[in-house]
């Protein structure tokens, strides 16, 4: 079983149009024609006979290199390991059926050594595909984000390299694609936009008028639809989720230790701000209609002003918790009667309801440290005890009919309230009382910035928004803290008596005016004197 080599010739007798073999007049030279391989492998499962053979080699050395890989091969397992003998001579057998390279040795011998699939060639598309399936444990809404990046993004651009063989450079040109991309979207974002905005100008009257609008709409409807770019925090999630993935592919031994989502470079992404409806902000939006930052926090007033507008509400009681406890919307419409402690005023948040596209799921909170119990003033546990009075009168109402989820907060006949409707309700509430736009969950920020501005240890912050460190909650409400700092400061300035202040008449005569018991400064004592500042 130590193979051989052959060589032949394709010459053919002019005359007879036969081979000429070994006869070739030209087969003295060892450069004509071409060499062959043959290597007897282990038989069959079968018992059948079988041999790895290959030709075309341009001389005897490359042929006895190749010969070389194929005994290297043979060696990888032990003499009296008949399976993975086997399992190299498959390997060997498909290389010489499919003409494909022989692997690599030193790959093979670690796939070999620790059970991995040796003629396996996995790409990329199909590692992620595996990972996924893999991810099933994880919450709707993580798994969904996952895929998003995995079809949008990873597959269209990676998807057909071969996994072992993934470079940072194949990276850097999918985040390349990317953003040229972005610039292609902006631009006919910017289109569309003007085209709208011309239409909008163009007057309905007259036949001109008319035609001009309809040449318009036309366009317009010929455009592409609006589309987001995917910006900076997308692309670093893109890359997160690459990076989660090739780590489970080399703690599996299925690429080499070494993964290339680690070494990409790219644009930090940053989370937008947290900014509270100052009449700054006010104007500038009224004005614009841009609001100053995706994530806006009313004032105290503007709170109060909402909580009074919607007192009559039947989801009062909800809106007012997430206000003051800031609540994340799932674990709102998720809360139970059983988890409602009223003799210590306290509620665990245990629970939430999630959207998994239309459909609702009950599920865990977001973080681990998203279980939590929130103390409750007496005002909140006064509205629960409405609540408690108004889902009896409803559930009686609806008798049979009526559908026992033990849920604090329900729709009138007791099932689960959807958390998209809620939000969209919210909008409307919001809309209705003429007050500045903020989302739902723009409410649970506005209630931390209630507990900031009350004074509330960050910390208890904190614990109570249900965030795992104090400092995502510093990094979220940076900006509230400033506004906080600065009203800080000028409390502080008002703590300490001042005789002479900007603006203040007593400036103007340049004189200091001392309170009782004070000593007067040197310098003016000197000035007083008769001394100028010069002598």
């Amino acid at each position: 079983m130590s193979g051989t080599t052959t060589r032949r010739c394709s010459c053919r007798d002019p005359k007879t149009g036969k081979s000429y073999g070994k006869a070739c007049p030209k087969f003295t030279s060892k450069r004509h024609g071409t060499y062959a391989v043959r290597h007897e492998l282990p038989a069959r499962q079968d018992g059948t006979r079988r041999e790895y053979r290959r030709s075309g080699f341009p001389t005897a050395t490359k042929a006895t290199e190749e010969l070389d890989k194929v005994r290297a091969l043979l060696s990888i397992p032990d003499e009296d390991d008949p399976a993975g003998q086997m399992l190299i001579s498959d390997l060997l057998e498909s290389c010489a059926r499919s003409k494909e390279p022989l692997p690599d040795y030193d790959e093979t011998r670690r796939r070999f050594t620790t059970g991995q699939p040796l003629n396996a060639k996995t790409t990329v598309a199909e590692w992620l595909d595996l990972w996924l399936a893999g991810r099933k444990r994880l919450r709707p809404t993580g798994l969904k984000r996952y895929e998003l990046d995995v079809r949008v993004h990873l597959k269209p651009h990676l998807g057909e390299i071969r996994l072992d063989k993934l470079r940072v450079h194949h990276l850097d040109t999918m985040f390349g694609a990317i953003n040229e991309n972005n610039i292609e979207i902006g631009e006919q974002n910017a289109q569309r936009r003007a085209a709208i905005a011309q239409l909008r100008a163009t007057s309905r009257k007259g036949a001109d008028g008319r035609a001009q609008r309809a040449a318009l709409q036309e366009a317009i409807e010929a455009m592409p639809p609006f589309r987001r770019i995917t910006g900076a925090s997308t692309q670093q999630h893109i890359k997160a989720t690459l990076r989660a993935a090739l780590n489970v592919a080399i703690a599996q031994q299925a690429m080499p230790n070494f993964n290339p989502a680690e070494h990409v470079e790219l644009v930090p992404g940053t989370k937008p701000k947290a900014l509270v409806w100052t009449d700054e902000r006010l104007a500038h939006w009224q004005t614009t209609g841009e609001k100053p930052s995706p994530v806006m926090v009313w004032t105290p007033q503007q709170t109060g002003l909402f909580l009074d507008f919607i007192a009559d509400d039947r989801l009062y009681g909800l809106w007012h918790l997430i206000a003051f406890r800031g609540l994340r919307r799932g674990e709102a419409c998720g809360l139970r009667w059983m988890d409602l402690n009223w003799t210590d005023s306290s509620l665990a948040v245990a629970t939430q309801l999630v959207q998994d596209g239309w459909e609702i799921t009950e599920g865990a909170p977001k973080t681990n440290s998203g279980v939590r119990t929130i103390a409750l003033d007496e005002e909140s546990i006064a509205y629960l005890r409405e609540q408690k009075k108004r889902q009896a009168g409803e559930r009686a109402q609806w008798g049979t009919g009526w559908k026992l989820t033990g849920r604090i907060f329900t729709q009138e006949d007791g099932s689960w309230l959807h958390p998209g409707k809620v939000s969209d309700l919210f909008e409307r509430l919001v809309a209705a009382a003429e007050l500045p736009p903020v989302r739902l969950h723009d409410l649970r920020h506005g209630a931390a910035t209630l507990m900031l501005a009350a004074g509330v240890d960050i910390k208890v912050v904190s614990d109570t928004l249900g965030h795992s460190d104090t400092r995502i909650t510093r990094d979220i409400y940076q900006a509230v803290l400033d506004d906080l700092a600065r009203a800080a400061a000028e409390a502080v300035i008002k703590l300490v008596p001042r005789a002479r202040t900007s603006g203040n008449a007593s400036r103007s005569t340049g004189r200091f005016q001392r309170m009782p018991g004070m000593a007067q400064p040197r310098r003016l004592r000197d000035n007083e004197a008769g001394d100028s500042p010069s002598a």
